[in-house]
């Protein structure tokens, strides 16, 4: 199967636009203990002539390769701490295209301008007040659902109770992803929630379900705090409210997305901030209705469970072998999982990417009908908000265990980058 070559033929259109010089800075990158194969690279400068910038040239070896410069996003924010300072601070995106274990390498990067509007990148596309896609050239990404509460009939209400994204299949094609209706209608798309929600309002014991929003709760649409895009990224930052039964906001969270331009395939990191509204919030649930999950398309319950199967990091399962919390006490704390399924006569594969930083126990759940990923338990304090981050991969053909090894390594354990 043939992939359109973005990278390359945006590098060189970009590449072309570059006006206004401003600076010039080198990276030292060393690979540490893994291959390097199109991994993408984000690094915080400090680097005065940057703030400007939108665009970089990176000259590594004999390769050219087109870098993106952007503000600090959700991740970065969080590594420095809430008390940095990021004014004079800017991300720097770009796909290290090969190096070997071991390896460092000096790359040599000149910032500057360019009028993204004309470039075949990333951007976004809104139908207001219902989705916003997210495109690479023609090719759509991924979709955002964002329609409010819509109380006029019960199919409306479970239409609109939660936002989450749809994810496109790697030619931008079809959706991957099951919207609301057909078989457990709660699971959708790329999602996140809890089904066991404890807080305290005055004194009174609340409980709420942001999973199955079946007693008037809801995950609310606010605003769009940003938009990156660009010709590495795409990436938008939500303003998302947890509301309770009484349609009062509890919770409120800051959700952001990011796609990177890579061939043969769709990556997509989630990263989430989860701040209370109402003093300590327990959340808690069960393994199929809380946590970041992923819900592939209605078809394959209709048409293609049998064919399903998981791999996992002691091996590939066979179709119909699938483990569960707690059924399976030893299904936690996965590096990662990966869900291997098939949509008309072509299969994909799925790669979920934990994190370690986020929180364990991480109790992980999969389903021949394509839902899987993980939750865990952790208590929201006003002084303790709650921070995610995982990465998805998405290609066509079955994958080994190294192969999403590869993936895992690079989101956890990326190259070492350095400024000179």
């Amino acid at each position: 199967m043939k992939f359109p070559r973005y990278l390359l033929s945006i590098c060189f259109l970009t590449l072309l636009s570059i006006s206004t010089i401003q600076a010039q800075v080198t990276l030292e990158i060393k690979a540490g203990d893994y291959v390097r194969v199109g991994t993408p690279i984000k690094v915080i400068l400090e680097e005065e002539d940057a703030l400007d910038a939108n665009l970089a040239k990176l000259q590594l070896n004999n390769q050219v390769i087109v870098g993106q410069v952007c503000e600090l996003g959700l991740e970065s924010l969080r590594e420095l701490g809430d008390s940095a300072d990021s004014s004079n601070l800017r991300e720097l995106h770009f796909i290290l295209p090969e190096m070997a274990k071991g390896k460092t390498v000096q790359v040599q990067v000149t910032f500057g301008v360019t009028d993204q509007g004309k470039q075949k990148g990333f951007h976004f596309e809104d139908k207001e007040g219902v989705h916003t896609d997210l495109k690479l050239g023609d090719r759509p990404i991924m979709r955002y659902m964002y329609e409010a509460l819509d109380t006029s009939s019960d199919k409306r209400i479970g239409e609109t109770y939660k936002v989450y994204h749809h994810v496109y299949d790697p030619l931008g094609e079809r959706f991957v992803t099951k919207g609301p209706g057909g078989l457990f209608p709660h699971h959708r798309g790329l999602f996140y929630g809890f089904n066991k929600i404890s807080y305290s309002v005055d004194g009174k014991p609340m409980t709420a379900d942001v999973w199955h929003c079946r007693s008037g709760e809801s995950q609310a649409h606010v605003k769009v705090l940003s938009e990156v895009a660009g010709d590495v990224i795409g990436r938008h930052l939500l303003k998302i409210d947890w509301k309770g039964k009484d349609g009062i906001p509890f919770a409120t969270e800051l959700r952001e997305l990011t796609a990177y331009n890579l061939e043969h395939g769709v990556m997509i990191g989630f990263a989430s901030k989860l701040q209370t509204l109402v003093g300590d919030i327990k959340l808690a649930g069960d393994p199929q209705h809380a946590g970041f999950q992923f819900r592939g398309s209605q078809e394959i319950p209709d048409k293609t469970a049998a064919e399903t199967y998981y791999v996992r990091p002691d091996g590939i399962g066979q179709p119909g072998a699938f483990r569960n919390w707690p059924g399976n006490k030893g299904h936690v704390n996965l590096k990662w999982n990966a869900l291997c399924f098939v949509l008309g006569e072509q299969r994909l594969t799925c790669c979920y990417l934990d994190h370690p930083q986020n929180p364990k126990e991480a109790r992980f759940s999969e389903r021949n009908y394509g839902r899987f990923g993980s939750y865990f338990e952790y208590t929201v304090k006003p002084s303790r908000p709650l921070n995610l981050n995982y990465r998805i991969w998405l290609q066509y053909e079955a994958m080994t265990v190294e192969g999403v090894e590869k993936y895992s390594h690079d989101f956890v354990s990326p190259p070492m980058v350095t400024q000179k």
